[in-house]
């Protein structure tokens, strides 16, 4: 019987929020790891963490540290990305980046792999894995633009703190503690309070009053769905929730949608979970996405006005398939090939 390969891989940014998701699903999903190397930067260096069953010692991200690798996945910001991505990619591995710091390069690969994986191409150096708002929402538009083409989605997004990373979450909770107890609440990583609140600013403002966050989910929906013709209108909100991000979305296409059918794409469509029977108050919840992979969809209800359009509410886990997973699930196209 032939043995099957297995690979050498690097996490950058293995001692991050995302980083650590990633070295528990490759455990989970058992990809075929020879070498697991964790890096991370000169401070955090020398910790531990678990792969399994073992201790590993995090090294120091270095030029020369991807001698040997084929499959480095990032997830250590878009300056780390730009400086190192293109030297792991030169010293022959593959890469795929959890930052922005690729997505919109022309020539680069934008993927997720239950709607585009044929754009990972033949030789692929790096390639992006998009953000986290704008994977679950493609994930559930794929069957709808196939069936019926879409022409505009509005979306408003409800994301969890844990996409600002550890000190975010470490920050809800101290807030949440200091609120309940009467004191004065000390705010670091948001310019506002986020216990009990909601801030509709996620990155930075551009000239547009748009966010980037915002326009990533605009373009990189784009991209990913290959029609510029989509129409993405979006406001992202933070909210004081520790996991998974949730999405109200108004999608209208170009044929009139037939709201059962739409039921039983969606509920046959790869990577989603259908939870749509609110008469039982059923449908997709931020806590029962959290730790979980699939893509939930529910509160399917047609446009109360346009024949041609429908409305949405999507939740998933924005560490897991926002980020790890995606990533994870891109190696594995590359592995079967």
């Amino acid at each position: 019987m032939e043995k099957k390969p297995k690979y050498n891989v690097a996490v950058v940014g293995a001692t991050g929020a995302v980083g650590r998701v990633m070295l528990s699903i490759l455990e989970e999903r058992k990809f075929p790891v020879d070498t697991l190397l964790p890096l991370a930067s000169a401070r955090s260096a020398g910790q531990q963490v678990e792969f399994a069953g073992r201790k590993i010692t995090v090294q120091e991200l270095k030029a020369d540290s991807f001698e040997g690798v084929d499959i480095a996945l990032f997830s250590a910001g878009g300056s780390i990305s730009k400086e190192f991505c293109p030297i792991a990619a030169k010293a022959g591995c593959v890469v795929i980046d959890n930052s922005s710091a690729f997505r919109m390069d022309k020539d680069i690969p934008l993927v997720v792999p239950e709607v585009n994986p044929h754009a990972i191409g033949d030789n692929p150096g790096i390639i992006a894995n998009p953000n986290c708002s704008t994977i679950q929402m493609v994930v559930a538009l794929k069957p709808i633009h196939d069936r019926y083409k879409i022409k505009r989605v509005v979306v408003s997004t409800y994301q969890s703190v844990s996409g600002s990373g550890q000190k975010a979450i470490e920050e809800l909770k101290s807030q949440t503690g200091q609120a309940l107890n009467g004191q004065a609440v000390a705010k670091a990583v948001y310019p506002h309070q986020i216990a009990f609140n909601c801030l509709p600013h996620i990155d930075v403002f551009l000239d547009s009053g748009y966010t980037k966050e915002e326009m990533k989910m605009v373009n990189e929906t784009r991209k990913i769905m290959e029609d510029d013709s989509i129409q993405v209108s979006p406001t992202t909100v933070r909210v004081p929730v520790f996991y998974a991000h949730s999405e109200a979305v108004n999608v209208e296409t170009e044929q009139e949608i037939d709201v059962q059918e739409l039921r039983t794409l969606l509920g046959s469509a790869p990577g989603v979970r259908l939870v749509d029977a609110p008469s039982k108050t059923e449908y997709p919840l931020a806590v029962d996405a959290a730790g979980r992979d699939e893509v939930m969809v529910g509160r399917i209800r047609a446009d109360l006005d346009n024949p041609r359009a429908v409305n949405l509410w999507i939740v998933a886990d924005n560490l897991r398939k926002g980020a790890a997973l995606n990533a994870i699930q891109i190696a594995e196209v590359l592995i079967r090939r």
